[in-house]
């Protein structure tokens, strides 16, 4: 039962981040969720398949945890409760850096900073890889096959929206500072220090 509150209270916390940066900058008058708006063909597909699909894994994942009677054992699930906070902490701190350039989806229209400093120092998308990391503890510690093919599903589209949208805009809207920055910083973690 620990393991289920625990579990429960970071993917709140996740969440709570998450809609708390909307809500924010929806005040400001910011339309943060960018997914499959003004979008056509395969880049539509992915955004709303992926916007759809990161509706649905969360009620899927709360299911998993909350009526899990599987058999993984304790350590298996403690290393996927870290998995889980390192993932939370990754993405409220890639929200928090990110200030009012956080978006879900890219969007030509408003102009944002590059950013390139703390978090993003060592991951070009450190709040894809918070998602990816609390997807992934959440898989280890209450497995299920279900919980397994839709969590693979949407990392896939979270890595085709990331290499299919994401990049070639940043470097439409950012020309060589970005090619700059992604040869120092990997997609998902660490540095190029052979650069």
């Amino acid at each position: 039962m620990v393991f289920k509150i625990i579990a429960l209270a970071l993917m709140a916390s996740f969440y709570i981040c998450y809609f708390a940066k909307m809500i924010s900058q929806k005040k400001q008058g910011i339309d943060t969720d960018q997914l499959g708006k003004g979008k056509v063909g395969f880049v539509k597909f992915i955004e709303v398949t992926l916007k759809t699909s990161t509706y649905l894994l969360p009620a899927i994942e709360v299911a998993s945890i909350v009526f899990y009677t599987g058999s993984v054992n304790d350590v298996l699930r403690i290393i996927g409760l870290i998995i889980l906070a390192l993932g939370v902490v990754a993405f409220i701190v890639s929200v928090l850096q990110m200030k009012d350039n956080w978006r879900a989806g890219v969007q030509r229209e408003e102009k944002t900073e590059l950013v390139t400093t703390g978090i993003y120092c060592v991951s070009r998308n450190p709040a894809f890889l918070g998602f990816d990391l609390m997807y992934i503890g959440i898989m280890i510690a209450f497995f299920n096959w279900y919980l397994c093919v839709a969590t693979c599903l949407v990392m896939v589209l979270f890595h085709l929206q990331i290499v299919n949208v994401e990049e070639d805009f940043l470097i439409e809207a950012f020309g060589d500072e970005y090619i700059k920055y992604r040869k120092k910083v990997c997609r998902y973690f660490g540095r190029k220090f052979w650069i």
